[in-house]
This record gives structure tokens, sequence and C-alpha cells, in this order.
């Protein structure tokens, strides 16, 4: 059997079959930041991430086609590839 690429869809339905403490695909977080799925992609290969308590994580970045409007918000998120919970990289880290 192959092995399934990552997509956004199926990254949101891990992150919420998971029952991880995440709301970033809530849709009235999505709404708040102007945010939609079609918007989103997820990069073909895992990347390593340092996160603040100075551990590595390998995590799938989900990431925005176009920057928000207003606020030009374009960052990416990144979720590990194993818990599905997110991780905040360190600061500069991105």
């Amino acid at each position: 059997m192959t092995k399934q690429a990552m997509t956004a869809a199926r990254l949101k339905q891990e992150v919420e079959n998971r029952g991880t403490s995440s709301h970033f695909f809530t849709r009235s977080t999505m709404r708040y930041f102007g945010d939609t799925m079609a918007n989103y992609g997820v990069k073909t290969a895992p990347v390593t991430v340092c996160r603040y308590d100075g551990t590595t994580a390998e995590c799938w970045e989900l990431f925005r086609r176009k920057a928000v409007q207003p606020s030009g918000l374009s960052s990416s998120a990144f979720f590990d590839i194993n818990t599905f919970e997110r991780v905040i990289p360190k600061e500069g880290e991105q």
C-alpha cells in the first residue's frame, strides 16, 4: 500500500480525530483570522522544528498560499507528525 501525501484537509482531519487541544481549524478561529481551508497547503516533506524548550520535533508545515487580509498574516503553522499536536517554534527558527 502506498503512503498518502499529507494535504491540508487530511491534516485537519487528523488534528480533529486525535482529540488534540488545538483550536487552529475551528470555524470561529478561522473566521476570526479571515482564513479558509482553500488558502492552506502542506509542504511535501516533514521539517524539523526547534521548540522553546530546546527539543526538536518532526512536523508538517501548514502554509498560507496568500497573506490573510487585512492583517497580512502569512506565517506557517507546524504540527507534530506523530501526535498532530501544534508545535510553536522557537523565535527565529521558522
